[in-house]
């Protein structure tokens, strides 16, 4: 499937959703509905709100509680979005400015934080006190996750483990709060909303596996963001951390000097050691392991299309060249 027939399950709901979040963007700030709109329109796959709705949707929901909770992880994610490119200092995403080098950090900042708050007044809104415990835990451990991360920075004894902390904290973590988030609204069973945590857990980590490859295999046009911007901020990422684990020792000093210094000025020797030592390889693979983990999951849940597309979701989210 590709993510028009993923999203076919619940086509009215995303547009539905669509509608909810450019309304709940609205201020009386104008620089907020700015630069919100901005974000929220730059063409992203929206995979967590639709998750969220297909989670709630495999588990026999038919209210209408599901709307909110997909706005709401979509506000916390671009919350994130905006505070990240202003701590790694990006100037592309999507194939578009980042927000901070049209407005400046100061301005990306506080929006970020206005869409924080707002998702906040949505889950006080839906009235169920177990989304916001999943919410208050989740946008506390995506925190961690980019301190952990700061910490890692052009750190080249960084390992695979502290790697993985990394990123179940950062991008899985959200994953994880949005698909259980669909069992909860449902009330069902503790053993499906393990479920789909573990469904979305699993994902997360999926996806930013190979988002950490496709920073050194796919060309700007395709990721809409330059090759190797993770090395250039310094981030020890998987393909870099295996090819220093397996490769000689030229390669070795080659990777821990690009990964301290920082910046693209080896680039192309990067990329041969990462290629020669089967790095990408490895992390897809590790990538498919943790995908077909997220497919077992959906073992506990009932037959139907939106968890058929959930599958499919796994699959994309490994198969995807952007």
């Amino acid at each position: 499937m590709d993510l028009s027939q993923i999203r076919a399950p619940v086509a009215d709901d995303v547009k539905a959703v669509d509608t909810l979040i450019i309304d709940r963007l609205q201020s009386s700030v104008v620089l907020i509905n700015q630069i919100g709109h901005y974000i929220v329109s730059s063409g992203g796959k929206r995979l967590r709100p639709l998750l969220v709705l297909l989670a709630a949707r495999a588990c026999g929901y038919t209210g209408a509680r599901h709307l909110d909770a997909a706005a709401i992880v979509e506000f916390i994610h671009t919350a994130t979005l905006l505070h990240d490119d202003v701590v790694d200092g990006s100037e592309l995403r999507r194939n578009r400015d980042t927000a901070n080098s049209v407005w400046g950090n100061e301005a990306s900042v506080l929006v970020g934080d206005f869409l924080y708050a707002r998702s906040f007044e949505m889950m006080v809104e839906v009235g169920n006190l177990r989304v916001m415990e999943v919410m208050a835990g989740a946008t506390a451990r995506i925190a961690e996750g980019e301190v952990l991360q700061l910490l890692n920075a052009h750190d080249a004894d960084t390992d695979e483990a502290r790697y993985m902390e990394v990123i179940q904290r950062k991008t899985a973590t959200l994953f994880e709060a949005g698909t259980r988030l669909g069992a909860v609204i449902t009330e069902t069973s503790a053993e499906i909303e393990s479920a789909m945590a573990s469904y979305g857990l699993h994902l997360g980590i999926a996806f930013q596996l190979v988002d950490d490859a496709l920073d050194y295999m796919s060309d700007d046009g395709t990721i809409g963001k330059q090759i190797g911007d993770d090395l250039e901020e310094g981030k020890p990422t998987l393909p870099v951390i295996r090819a220093m684990e397996v490769g000689n020792e030229a390669q070795r000093t080659l990777l821990r000097q690009a990964i301290e210094d920082g910046g693209r000025q080896h680039i192309d020797a990067v990329i041969d050691a990462i290629v020669e030592t089967k790095a990408i390889d490895y992390t897809i693979e590790l990538a498919r392991w943790h995908a077909q983990a997220a497919k077992q999951a959906l073992n506990a849940v009932p037959e139907s299309p939106s968890r058929d597309s959930m599958a499919a979701t796994a699959d994309f989210a490994v198969a995807r060249t952007y």
